[in-house]
């Protein structure tokens, strides 16, 4: 029988700050995620049984008769309980940065759906600070991007289900630095490099054509194979030791092939041997990003 706590998150913070980032975050890690369902039932939502896998509970503003009082009080009946953690998530954001947002967008602000988002943004964050205070979990997310924000959500919460450690597989550009918070770096640029091709200079390392140019390299195999085994290795010693999270960087020049086709390779292998697996390619999200034109910050 297992006898583990199920975990509840409680999200709350400013809105604009990112919190549907955030919940969107958690559902990709596993979790159950609920937005803004009235204060009033709550209680009766966390009455009985929680799935083990968890809940989040996201509340702002906009949920129906949301007060601060409420939010407390919830929170207060969820620790009462011994088969529950609960954890309250405060993420935050500098006012310039929301004013920025919420004019970016041109959406009104909840507080204030008349008048000027800064006067929604300094009466949000006034009524909000009694749970700032409380919270046992907090993030500032004024010089994140959403890639950044889902990282951070992994790096807090992804161990609660995978039995200790959460493994993100990132590939990267060395021309734009190492990504912060790799725990594990290791350079692909001694591999074929497929910019040199023309057929392959426009693809990256998620198509076959490049997958199978970089892998025909004689040092591919003997490489990745000890990697893998590295990593075999290495994490069930640090999920041992305690570590929720841990991040492997692989990285070349462009971040858009050699590290990419490793990255793919590694994450399937980690996830078919049983893993919970995250991949991020920072280079790819960023030329994505680029084509979309866009400017608009977290929500």
């Amino acid at each position: 029988m297992n006898t583990q706590p199920s975990t509840v998150v409680l999200i709350t913070g400013p809105s604009g700050a990112g919190r549907s980032t955030a919940v969107n975050s958690f559902e990709d890690l596993g979790f159950e995620t609920i937005e803004n369902l009235p204060i009033s039932l709550m209680p009766r939502l966390v009455k009985g049984p929680i799935l083990q896998r968890g809940l989040v509970l996201s509340v702002d503003m906009r949920t129906r008769d949301f007060s601060v009082r409420g939010v407390l009080e919830l929170l207060e009946t969820l620790s009462a309980r011994e088969d529950v953690e609960v954890s309250l998530f405060y993420i935050d954001c500098g006012e310039e940065v929301l004013l920025r947002r919420y004019s970016e967008t041109r959406r009104r602000h909840p507080s204030a759906p008349d008048g000027a988002p800064s006067d929604g943004i300094t009466r949000e964050k006034d009524l909000l600070q009694r749970l700032k205070r409380r919270a046992n979990v907090h993030l500032d997310t004024s010089e994140m991007s959403p890639h950044d924000l889902k990282e951070e959500v992994g790096k807090l919460f992804g161990g609660v289900l995978s039995k200790g450690l959460a493994v993100n597989v990132h590939s990267f550009s060395y021309k734009r630095g190492v990504p912060r918070g790799v725990d594990m770096v290791l350079d692909c640029r001694f591999l074929r490099n497929p910019y040199w091709s023309p057929d392959l200079r426009d693809l990256t390392g998620m198509d076959s054509l490049v997958r199978a140019y970089v892998q025909e390299d004689t040092r591919y195999l003997p490489f990745f194979n000890k990697l893998l085994e590295m990593a075999q290795m290495l994490l069930p010693a640090y999920r041992e030791e305690g570590k929720a999270h841990f991040t492997i960087g692989l990285g070349c020049t462009g971040g858009r092939h050699r590290s990419v086709c490793v990255t793919q390779e590694l994450a399937t292998q980690l996830s078919d041997l049983g893993w919970q697996i995250s991949v991020r390619h920072r280079e790819l999200e960023r030329r994505a990003d680029i084509a979309k034109d866009a400017g608009v910050g977290l929500l």
